[in-house]
């Protein structure tokens, strides 16, 4: 009987039982049962990252960042980018009271057990199960949405994405002419492949590692949520790129990506949002695929370590079919992810949309301001609002399911299904 159903039978039950004392003139100490909650815990796909209606985040200190200016260290709580808009507030969960979002953005295995700010670049907040153990202090917990993986010691999805992308636009500003010219040595521009962005021994290393953060997060919830009812979801990750761009992306002034500086193709792929070689695309599903098996490989694991835990795995990775950046002319209309947006500098919160005109020394600049300012540019290829939308939906469909592996798929028209 999933929890949703048990917390109806219950509260049936409890009306019964107060009539009944009620009728023999029995009495004894009320207790007023806890609120029920949903917890979110994880990384930016699970945070927000994308969606905007960002709300303060408590920081080690205790002390509630709001938008600290565009300037400010990277590593400001604020930036945990915990949105409104994020798949656990959008989904639809009968029986759950309240919800609870610790997710940060750029989180770590490292961060699940011990404070972000105890490592490189980590955002200055508390361990995520503490903040986990506080909210069991006064909530019965029934549902945690866990998204872990895509960041770790060998590779982040941040690094992975910037190396593409960067590859990319110097390959079409800079000529191979200049490719050698520059004094810390050649400027990579060669498309992504699948060892560019992680090996099979780094999969399996964040496979390990990221299921001993999952398993002590299902230990702390043995300990403190009392009736020990509680399904825990494992969200894996979606590609917000396509197999594929659309034909309007492939030539522009009679040049390809696989010509010497080709700046207007250049220009054109970034304001559509998807800056990145078209041999880069298919490296990049198989990464998705890859950081997908850390999270169904951890969820086996755990399932055999915890007999009896509700524990189910989502497969997400079809969910933004037929509406990723570049998947159609209109891009990034219409599309469920972020497009590639950058700023100038200093940066003051105007995004630069176009690249059409700009030389190389202006594109460096642009490019590090996000380096430096990493904030500038940190949404950029995740869910937006729209697409936390559809992942809330996947997300209520694994909540009530009876299945322990989910899969939710976007078809053509747009309607999301759970299998």
């Amino acid at each position: 009987m999933s929890r949703f159903r048990r917390t109806a039978a219950a509260a049936v039950l409890a009306v019964a039982t107060a009539a009944l004392t009620t009728a023999v003139g029995l009495s004894g100490p009320a207790t007023a049962a806890p609120p029920t909650a949903a917890v979110a815990l994880g990384d930016s796909f699970i945070s927000g990252e994308g969606a905007g209606a960002y709300a303060p985040v408590v920081d080690v200190n205790g002390v509630a960042q709001g938008f600290p200016g565009w300037t400010a260290p990277n590593n400001n709580a604020f930036f945990c980018h915990r949105s409104a808009n994020a798949s656990l507030h959008r989904a639809s969960l009968p029986g759950i009271q309240d919800r609870f979002n610790l997710a940060c953005s750029g989180g770590q295995p490292h961060d699940i057990a011990a404070a972000s700010s105890a490592r490189a670049n980590g955002r200055q907040v508390a361990a995520q199960l503490a903040q986990l153990r506080a909210v069991g202090q006064s909530h019965d917990i029934d549902l945690v949405l866990i998204g872990l993986g895509s960041n770790n010691s060998s590779f982040t999805f941040g690094s992975v994405a910037e190396k593409c992308a960067n590859r990319f636009i110097a390959d079409a500003w800079t000529g191979w002419w200049e490719f050698w010219a520059y004094l810390n040595g050649p400027v990579p521009q060669q498309p992504c492949s699948d060892a560019d962005l992680a090996t099979a021994a780094q999969i399996s290393a964040a496979t390990a590692e990221t299921t001993a953060a999952v398993r002590q997060i299902l230990t702390t919830l043995r300990e403190i949520d009392a009736d020990g009812q509680h399904r825990v979801v494992f969200q894996d990750y979606t590609n917000p790129l396509p197999f594929d761009l659309d034909p309007k992306f492939h030539t522009e002034d009679g040049r390809d990506d696989t010509r010497d500086k080709f700046r207007d193709l250049g220009a054109e792929r970034y304001a559509g949002g998807c800056p990145i070689h078209r041999a880069s695309l298919l490296p990049g599903h198989r990464f998705s695929q890859g950081l997908g098996s850390i999270v169904k490989s951890g969820r086996d694991t755990l399932a055999a370590e915890f007999p009896g835990a509700d524990l189910v795995y989502l497969n997400v990775q079809r969910a933004f079919d037929g509406a990723r950046l570049c998947e159609s002319a209109t891009s990034p209309t219409g599309t469920l992810a972020t497009p590639i947006r950058l700023q100038d500098s200093p940066p003051n919160g105007t995004v630069v949309t176009s690249l059409s005109g700009k030389d190389k020394i202006a594109i460096q600049k642009i490019a590090n301001t996000c380096a430096t300012y990493f904030q500038t540019c940190q949404e950029s290829w995740h869910p937006n609002a729209a697409g936390h939308q559809v992942l809330g939906q996947c997300l209520a469909g694994a909540a009530t399911t009876a299945a322990r592996d989910v899969t939710c798929t976007r078809t053509p028209t747009g309607t999301i299904t759970i299998s």
